[in-house]
Parts: structure tokens; sequence; C-alpha cells
């Protein structure tokens, strides 16, 4: 059984960090790209951050410079480190797992994903 787990969020103040995991088990970790996603309140759900199986990154614009995604392959885990959190990043943040497969010669590639159930992050004075 696939299972994204979560961890580390928190309620902080402005100004503050927070380091999120999510540690993976049921597949083969090393072969996805590892991705955080966030979703405020009365907002759609937004990348913030991803990592290919080889180690590159992506940062929407708006955390550039303040969130590192990184990731632990021998531990199946991926971070999500925050710093000089604002209030506008108050969100639910979720771990998501992403791979094509190609079981066969013939019948194309097959997408495998999954989601994690989210942990919340607030920031407030």
């Amino acid at each position: 059984q696939v299972q994204l787990a979560e961890s580390g969020g928190g309620l902080v103040r402005p100004g503050g960090s927070l380091r999120l995991s999510c540690a993976a088990s049921g597949i083969r970790f090393s072969r996805y790209d590892m991705g955080w996603y966030r979703q405020a309140p009365g907002k759609q759900r937004e990348l913030v951050a991803d990592i290919t199986s080889g180690g590159l990154t992506n940062y929407v614009d708006a955390v550039k410079g303040r969130f590192a995604i990184s990731r632990d392959n021998s531990m199946n885990t991926v971070f999500l480190q925050m710093n000089s959190l604002k209030p506008e990043d108050t969100a639910v943040y979720y771990c998501h797992a992403d791979r094509i497969a190609y079981p066969c010669i013939e019948c194309g590639p097959i997408r495998n994903e999954y989601w994690g159930q989210g942990t919340q992050v607030t920031v407030s004075s």
C-alpha cells in the first residue's frame, strides 16, 4: 500500500521557519519526482516546489530564496525547508509523488501519482 506521510506543520510567527517532511512507503522512491503543493482556503491547489528523481529543483516565484526542497533517497523522504515565512504562506501543504512507468514496449507510458493527506501550516502573529 502506498503511503505519503507528511509531518512538521504547525503555527509559526511571521519570519519564522518550519521544516516539512514526507516519508514515502510502498513505492520505489528514488524513481519518483517529488513535490510539495499547498492549498489555502478558497484558493486552488498550487505547486510550491518539486524535485526530480535526478535532483533538479523548481520553485514557484513566491517562495524562491525562502524555501528549499530536498530529498534523501536512503530515507525515502522529501523535505521542504521554509524560512522567512509570511502570512500568505498559510495553507495545507501536500506531498506529491509522480512518475512515468514503461511497463512494456507497445503499451506506452503509464503515469503513477500519489498524494499525502496534508499538513497545516499557519503563519500568524
